[in-house]
């Protein structure tokens, strides 16, 4: 007798935009009416937009940017967000650098661009390349009564680590109101839980599809992200003509230009959705001639593509990979 399909789980979903994405929420098997849960991760989103988005002169990153040597008080959210950018900076020895603002202004990304068009164009400052590279480490300074900032030589931006920080209070929000909960945004996501049910013969786990940066429509690997937090770097969407040059997001802070690692993607599955944002960006600047090494050395799970294609994998990744595209 065949042996019959489990049956499926209870899913309860809502969706809203933040952060110039797409915000994705779900808990499986309900402990109960989560729309309250659901609302309070909204509202979570949309108090740590206002309070980090550089699109926006009266936020407070954008207040505490216009004048970084001097002390600004600023939400809590900004606060926490800023002193993880901070930590990030140490842990991974100034790789992460949210010290290129002037770099992504010089090369038009000085407002929200829409990147989804799939064909962006901006002018272009035309500063020279060497004023916006950085020289020291970043070192800046904090007020835990005033919930105070100085930030230091220069402007910074909280673009991708304010999504993971974000992601990261929500799925805490969910955690408890079913066996299983998701919070995705934008591709950086957090579970907890052994995720939705399947066929028979098969674990439950949460699975996460990795886009092809040569063709989004296309998988290269599916992993399990179960109880973990997942980001992607990647130049498949946020790249621009700036002026006569081809440019993207993830600039390189120690030439101010973006930056040229032989990569189009990498992709790090962590404990935290906000380190994996972190471990990303590192990853990538490592390039592709050292990126195996350095994600070795910091066991991290880490997948990436090559320029050419071919795809890598960290040994600490091997046991989330459930698929791989050249593995067929």
């Amino acid at each position: 007798m065949a042996e019959q399909a489990t049956a499926l789980a209870v899913d309860v979903t809502h969706s809203f935009r933040a952060m110039a994405s797409t915000v994705n929420l779900r808990v499986v098997d309900p402990l109960g009416d989560v729309s309250d849960r659901f609302a309070a991760v909204q509202d979570l989103f949309s108090a740590i937009e206002r309070a980090c988005t550089r699109f926006n002169d009266s936020s407070d990153l954008m207040r505490a940017n216009a004048e970084p040597g001097a002390w600004t008080t600023v939400a809590p959210e900004c606060f926490a967000a800023v002193r993880l950018a901070f930590d990030a900076h140490l842990a991974t020895e100034g790789a992460f650098d949210p010290r290129i603002l002037d770099s992504l202004t010089t090369f038009g990304y000085d407002r929200s661009l829409d990147f989804e068009s799939g064909s962006v164009t901006t002018a272009t400052l035309g500063r020279p390349d060497t004023d916006l590279a950085v020289r020291e480490s970043w070192q800046p300074e904090f007020d835990d009564d005033r919930s105070a900032i100085r930030l230091g030589d220069r402007p910074i931006d909280l673009g991708g680590i304010g999504k993971g920080y974000a992601v990261r209070c929500g799925i805490e929000l969910l955690r408890g109101a079913g066996t299983s909960a998701l919070v995705e945004a934008g591709g950086d996501l957090a579970t907890y839980g052994p995720g939705p049910h399947r066929d028979a013969g098969v674990s439950r786990c949460w699975r996460v599809s990795v886009e092809d940066p040569r063709d989004g429509s296309r998988a290269i690997a599916v992993l399990d992200a179960s109880d973990a937090g997942v980001a992607t770097s990647s130049i498949r969407l946020r790249s621009w003509r700036a002026g006569e040059r081809q440019v993207h997001h993830l600039i390189d802070p120690r030439t101010g230009e973006p930056a040229e690692s032989g990569l189009l993607a990498v992709t790090v599955v962590a404990d935290d959705p906000a380190w994996a944002e972190v471990w990303t960006k590192a990853c990538f600047l490592a390039g592709s001639a050292n990126i195996s090494k350095f994600a070795g050395s910091r066991d991290l799970a880490a997948l990436w593509v090559n320029e050419d294609g071919r795809i890598g994998v960290s040994d600490a990744m091997n046991s989330r990979v459930l698929w791989r595209a050249d593995h067929e």
